[in-house]
Parts: C-alpha cells; structure tokens; sequence
C-alpha cells in the first residue's frame, strides 16, 4: 500500500504543478487586466506610458483601485488627469511600492508608517482593528499575486498630497 502511495503522491504533485504556478504567470498588468475590476486603472496605466514599466522585473507592490474606487472620483477631476500625462503618471505611481510587500508584512508594521512610493512621494500605511489603511483607502483584498510582485486591492483612488 505505501510503495503505491508513493507513486500517487508523485504524479499528483506534476499534475497539480502547473496548476499552483499559472496563477503567477501574468505580470502585474497581465494581471489586473485578467481581474476584470481594474479597467479604468489599466486604461490609466496605459495612457501614462507605464505599462512597459509595471511589465518589468520589479518586483512591486501595486495599491490598486477597483472600477468602484475610480467611479467614486469626480469626473473633472479624471479628465484633468487625463490631459496632463505627468501628473496622470504621478498619481498613478503613487499606488506603487518598490518591492514586494505582503499582507503579513504589512502586519508586522507600527500602527502608523510612511511608505515610499515609486514616485518619490510617501503614503501612510496605518494598521488597526478595521484593517489596513493606505491614506485613507481601505484594503479590501490583499496579495493578488502577479509574476513580478503582488497587488492588494483599495475601496479609494490615492491623489498624491
């Protein structure tokens, strides 16, 4: 009975394989596009030129904002987003954290730490009994994981102070 076991247990572990794995073959664009609750981000991603950069190695920690999140934000301010591809880019970069952060590290944290960004500018990560905030977006789904880094997902768009 344990020599067949053995074998079993083997064969299951090449079938299941590729199975465990697939879910991080899509970087985190390939990713946030195959969700299908981040258009507007993707859309935004693309429009500022950075789809080649959230494509590369990283790997990165990316705060990203639902289809809701984006719709909560008013429409001008959108439109002005936009039209002005440096600032689009600056808002959009302000989701992104160097490095791969996951929810279990995000735990170990002080109640209250600065992050740096990928544009240079710093959220604030707050840790509480209602969950983790980042600059008064709620996380509301944490380590989507993506070939080149993790994606935890917000209630509310970031605008860079």
């Amino acid at each position: 009975m344990r020599l067949l076991l053995i074998p079993c247990l083997a064969f299951a572990a090449l079938v299941l394989a590729p199975c465990t794995s697939h879910a991080q073959e899509k970087d985190i664009v390939g990713t946030a596009v195959a969700a299908g609750s981040f258009t507007t981000l993707t859309k935004l991603v693309t429009d500022a030129g950075l789809v080649a950069t959230l494509q590369g190695a990283g790997p990165f920690t990316v705060f990203a904002p639902t289809d809701a999140a984006f719709a909560k934000v008013p429409k001008e301010t959108l439109a002005a987003l936009a039209a002005d591809k440096e600032k689009l880019k600056a808002v959009l970069l302000y989701h992104v954290v160097p490095g791969k952060v996951m929810a279990a590290d995000v735990m170990k944290l002080a109640p209250k730490t600065e992050v740096a960004t990928a544009g240079g500018a710093k959220v604030t990560v707050t840790v509480g009994a209602g969950g983790v905030m980042v600059d008064g977006a709620k996380v509301v789904t944490t380590d989507v994981m993506a070939s080149n880094g993790v994606i935890h997902v917000i209630d509310t768009v970031l605008i860079p102070k």
